[in-house]
């Protein structure tokens, strides 16, 4: 029984939206147990996929929240 955890940042992809949406959801389901299927032969049934969503303040890169992270290299790319 495979269980597969998907983290996500909670913010949107197109503007005015702020997490992925069900269909999205779906989708990563689907071809997540697909791919589990066709690589290691587990069933469709036996197969669990778990997303996450995190907010942007509690997911961190090189020692920072993920929007300082996005600002230092804004101010970075800037010099």
């Amino acid at each position: 029984m495979p269980i597969v955890n998907i983290q996500i940042t909670r913010e949107g992809n197109l503007p005015g939206t702020t997490a992925a949406t069900a269909e999205q959801k779906a989708a990563l389901i689907a071809g997540v147990s697909q791919l589990l299927l066709d690589v290691l032969d587990k069933p469709l049934d036996s197969t669990f996929v778990v997303i996450d969503e995190v907010e942007l303040e509690n997911w961190g890169r090189g020692g920072l929240s993920v929007p300082q992270y996005r600002e230092q290299q804004r101010a970075e790319g800037s010099r």
